[in-house]
């Protein structure tokens, strides 16, 4: 098959925004109109914080105790507390919690749009456009020993507080205080040019990055369709023309995880929207889901969400 596009096939474009909203994560980041969201977590050592995905929103994540190891593509950070980093539009990203005290951390998903004013003025021209464009977008990761990373993480401060506590116009706080950030960002000239190559890399070296991050979309595409039948390693491998161990390999590299256990956290999500949105049973939910063996779903289900499936439907109002 032919490639080309974002997903590596060729695909119209009603096509690709289907599939790529079946990628993104089930959030309702536009409730209420709002074109952002926020949330906090926390999780024990060891524990996977983040399964590799993308989506169309750009996304900070502040670490507000321990330490999170987050991967971008073929980068990894390690973000320790009290600091951020930002994760452009459509970029794969991942992340576990590192060391042995678990982490508890902030993230705040915002479109585009959000920045954006009603005429095409000198802030969309200068500051908001450049960063739509990857020209001179925020800079990768926020420490506070940095002039930079310090002004970014006072201003996430405030857009946390103001997330929590949701006072009368806090979602216009939320939106300035994107734009001082960006505002600061350009004026101690920490903006970053995240174009390809922009860095001044070798070329061969972006492009091997940009085909390695490809190759795994193209699998995570697979598994988001095909989550509820069988899949072999060999079916993955073969779509990322690599050999079986190789495939391995480059899966847990570049996600953290092994296929395996992507995809059985990606089918317990999937039957956890089921539980709460529908009155199947758990047995035939497990099996919709890709689970022939109902013991090993329901351990799968209480090691991922700590809590039976019954217990979960039950709190999420179904009897």
């Amino acid at each position: 098959m032919a490639q080309g596009g974002p997903f590596g096939f060729a695909q119209g474009k009603a096509e690709r925004k289907e599939r790529f909203e079946r990628l993104r994560e089930a959030r309702g980041h536009n409730e209420a109109r709002r074109l952002f969201g926020s949330y906090e977590y926390r999780y024990g050592p060891g524990e996977h914080v983040i399964e590799a995905h993308w989506h169309e929103e750009m996304e900070w994540l502040y670490v507000a105790e321990g330490e999170t190891l987050l991967q971008i593509g073929t980068e990894s950070l390690l973000l320790r507390a009290g600091e951020a980093a930002f994760v452009p539009s459509g970029e794969l990203h991942a992340a576990h919690a590192s060391g042995s005290a678990g982490c508890r951390f902030f993230a705040l998903v915002f479109h585009g749009a959000l920045l954006s004013g009603a005429a095409f003025d000198a802030v969309e021209e200068r500051v908001v456009l450049p960063l739509l464009e990857r020209r001179a977008m925020f800079p990768r990761q926020a420490r506070p020993q940095e002039p930079a990373g310090a002004l970014l993480l006072g201003e996430l401060a405030h857009i946390r507080q103001a997330c929590r506590q949701r006072p009368p116009g806090w979602e216009a706080a939320v939106k300035g205080r994107l734009l001082l950030m960006l505002a600061g960002t350009h004026a101690l000239g920490a903006a970053e040019d995240r174009r390809a190559g922009a860095d001044g890399g070798p070329a061969s070296g972006v492009a091997a990055d940009a085909a390695k991050v490809e190759r795994l979309k193209r699998v995570i595409s697979h598994l988001q369709e095909h989550y509820g039948r069988p899949i072999r390693i060999a079916e993955l491998a073969g779509l990322a023309a690599m050999s079986e161990g190789h495939f391995s390999r480059f899966f847990r590299e570049m996600t953290g995880q092994t296929p395996i256990a992507y995809l059985n956290a990606l089918r317990i999500r999937r039957a956890a929207e089921r539980l709460r949105r529908t009155e199947l049973r758990i047995a035939d939910i497990a099996l919709e889901c890709g689970f022939d063996n109902i013991s090993y779903f329901v351990r799968q289900f209480q090691r991922q969400l700590k809590e039976t499936p019954s217990a979960f439907r039950r709190r999420n109002g179904q009897k």
